[in-house]
């Protein structure tokens, strides 16, 4: 063998060498990841939880770079700007509505393909939606609730955080699947429904459980059930809707996401690191004060978990554009 060969040969094994140890080695410096929620929003909050741990596991720093705006188009875009570098120090956290309403509002317009540009890292946490309406409403039950709605000679207004947001979808999922007299009726913001719904003006309110605490902390307002795949574990007694309605489940995720061409050995790290996070038992019992219960998924499960969700809602926000005239 001449000496190029051997050089060549030489710098091949060395390079197969270092690759595991490099990603077994990561992060060797602070880990950047952008998000689309507001300092301090539910989303952000949860994230935090698993930043902090992952900064100790890590004994480096992940740094939260808060670019909310836009349905989380302002994140995305400036996530896939910052990423030119494939090396994963630059992370993307999304949210469901990401997927399942921006892609559509925007369609044509958005300036980024999240397909193309980012892929699935792991499932941080999800929120499912519950459904509460007020004391002086004479249900009990989701049952009885779809039973008296279908009785009001007007439809029975609901609120939601925002329009075109999860709680707001998951409202018109659950009119459209169980035939309910129910219409969406817009407020400036979550806590304007919830002041609503604590006060009598409107009877009835989709919202996760974090959106929700003011109210269930009084009287005012009973929860009846909740948009999860299963009952939650710190609420045990209370129905899924799925038990009442086939195929109500509903929840606002969080993933973390990697820029397209990160090495996959990266990915898996990062994933097999943020399990051992939401499986800690101190971290499960703050989600849940938080309304946000955690999913164990590898990456690909998490990529199919993110594919099955845009099936089931890009049709239903066409629905909702349709009947509210929005065009693309």
């Amino acid at each position: 063998m001449n000496k190029l060969a051997t050089a060549w040969a030489a710098g091949c094994i060395a390079a197969i060498a270092a690759a595991p140890a490099s990603a077994q080695d990561y992060p060797t410096r602070p880990v950047t990841v952008i998000a689309p929620a507001a300092a301090g929003n539910s989303p952000d909050v949860v994230f935090r939880v698993v930043a902090d741990k992952l900064s100790q596991m890590w004994k480096q720093q992940v740094v939260i770079i808060n670019r909310p705006g836009a349905g989380g188009l302002i994140a995305a875009q400036a996530a896939a700007a910052s990423s030119i570098e494939k090396d994963g120090y630059t992370l993307y956290m999304t949210q469901a509505s990401t997927y399942t309403v921006l892609p559509i509002m925007q369609e044509g317009k958005m300036g980024v393909d999240l397909h193309a540009a980012f892929t699935p890292i792991a499932m941080v946490g999800e929120q499912p939606i519950a459904v509460a309406v007020y004391k002086d409403v004479p249900v009990n039950s989701v049952a009885e609730l779809i039973a008296y709605a279908n009785k009001q000679k007007e439809p029975m207004l609901f609120g939601a955080t925002n329009r075109g947001g999860q709680s707001h979808l998951t409202g018109e999922m659950f009119r459209e699947r169980s035939k309910a007299n129910i219409s969406f009726v817009h407020a400036a913001s979550a806590s304007v429904s919830v002041n609503d719904l604590l006060a009598g003006r409107i009877p009835m309110m989709f919202e996760g459980l974090a959106g929700l605490a003011p109210a269930l902390q009084s009287d005012s307002v009973k929860l009846l059930g909740i948009a999860s795949v299963k009952r939650v574990p710190n609420l045990p007694n209370l129905p899924t809707m799925s038990e009442t309605v086939a195929g109500v489940v509903s929840s606002g995720w969080i993933v973390l996401m990697a820029p397209k061409g990160v090495p996959d050995a990266i990915i898996q790290k990062v994933n097999a690191d943020i399990r051992k996070v939401i499986a800690m038992p101190d971290v499960i019992e703050r989600f849940q004060s938080l309304g946000t219960y955690s999913r164990d998924m590898t990456a690909a499960q998490t990529a199919e978990f993110m594919d099955s969700e845009e099936k089931l809602w890009w049709p239903i926000v066409r629905e909702v554009n349709r009947e509210q005239g929005v065009k693309p």
